[in-house]
């Protein structure tokens, strides 16, 4: 019986030093995020990842998709990567990107507009098409606080390569080489060459959605409440309309003066004082004249008409960066106006969604904005 007792002692220090080890594994890989996710998309490109690091980037790299998740790190710090190798093939942990299909074509910096001589850039990913049959387009506007981030790994629609869709990942000014409204500009230069360009890469131009995260969610909430207003069309392909046909808001700002007073419990970071991301944006103190009179402008709040096209906003209860009073705002204000507006809070999840877990992991809100682009553009795949 001692013996026995001895036994379950042991078993039970092991089983809780394996879970102390993986808690702590989770921690680091956490605060690593934090560290380095600049567009905020709960992955790590290799443009993200530290460079002293890069020799260990394809080791974490499970699933071999080209950048890493908060998942994937944790498990390589926690060291079920080892375990994984002894023969058995490492499993897709939660967060991991699909594999893209078999014949997936990648075109990287295509030129797509230059703005005072100032190339911007954007990448296309095509699926199989054996019937040559016109594509819907996803595009992803990374985020970043509009400061930083960059275009590369297509954020969070990856997997609509297994659906039929072509994916567009485009980059766009920051705003410490030009303030606002150069950012939405860009990207509304972006979906025209899209159109302009429809032919070339077999686009359906009448089945484009868009979705970003962050900074990248108040730009593609601002593309979606100006559909019907020419006022930030510039440049190039004129003849084109940069409107969309479905939004997908991933914890973006939608009304920048609101944000401090919708602050949850925890957060630090102001918004309203010089140097802030918002106020970089605008070039000057958010609150101050005549920056303050600006702010109006940049909200994607202040467009809605009732034309606009169906939304999806996703965002986490204890977000500490973007107050989740912004999605919830901007969901009221379209719905008043009689537009199709969903709505998705994420228990427990903070910027980046990052801490939902079961029904609210990674892959399963992906397959959510997934299946509300589908339904949205008109594809049953």
């Amino acid at each position: 019986m001692k013996r026995y007792t001895c036994r379950l002692v042991i078993a039970l220090l092991f089983a809780a030093g394996i879970a102390l080890a993986q808690q702590n594994a989770q921690q680091k890989a956490e605060q690593f995020f934090r560290q380095n996710d600049k567009n905020n998309d709960g992955f790590l490109s290799k443009q993200e990842f530290p460079e002293k690091l890069m020799r260990m980037f394809d080791r974490i790299d499970a699933n071999k998709d080209g950048s890493i998740s908060l998942s994937e790190d944790t498990a390589f710090r926690s060291g079920q990567r080892k375990r994984d190798a002894k023969g058995k093939p490492p499993q897709q942990n939660r967060g991991t990107r699909p594999t893209d299909p078999a014949g997936t074509e990648i075109i990287r910096d295509i030129v797509y507009a230059s703005p005072n001589g100032s190339d911007q850039k954007l990448d296309i990913y095509l699926p199989p098409n054996p019937e040559k049959k016109p594509l819907p387009v996803s595009v992803w506007i990374h985020g970043g606080g509009w400061r930083n981030g960059k275009k590369g790994n297509t954020g969070r629609v990856r997997n609509m390569l297994n659906d039929g869709f072509a994916l567009v990942d485009i980059d766009y000014r920051l705003s410490g080489e030009a303030i606002f409204p150069a950012q939405v500009q860009d990207c509304k230069a972006a979906i025209r060459w899209i159109r302009a360009n429809a032919k070339k890469y077999n686009f359906d131009p009448n089945r484009i959605g868009i979705s970003g995260g962050s900074a990248g969610g108040h730009l593609v909430s601002f593309l979606g409440t100006t559909g019907s207003t020419r006022e930030y069309d510039v440049g190039d392909n004129l003849d084109y309309s940069s409107a969309v046909q479905a939004v997908c808001n991933w914890y973006g700002p939608s009304d920048l003066l609101r944000m401090d007073e919708m602050a949850v419990p925890g957060a630090t970071m102001k918004h309203s004082v010089a140097g802030s991301p918002e106020s970089l944006l605008v070039g000057g103190t958010l609150t101050e004249e005549p920056y303050k009179s600006l702010v109006k402008k940049v909200n994607p709040i202040t467009y809605i008409t009732g034309d606009e096209p169906p939304f999806l906003h996703l965002h986490g209860d204890d977000d500490k960066l973007v107050p989740p009073g912004q999605s919830e705002i901007l969901h009221a204000a379209l719905k008043k106006a009689g537009v199709d507006s969903t709505l998705y809070i994420v228990k427990g999840g903070g910027h980046g969604l990052r801490g939902g877990s079961g029904k609210d992991s990674s892959e399963n809100l992906e397959k959510k904005a997934a299946e509300f682009l589908k339904k949205h553009l008109g594809v049953k795949k």
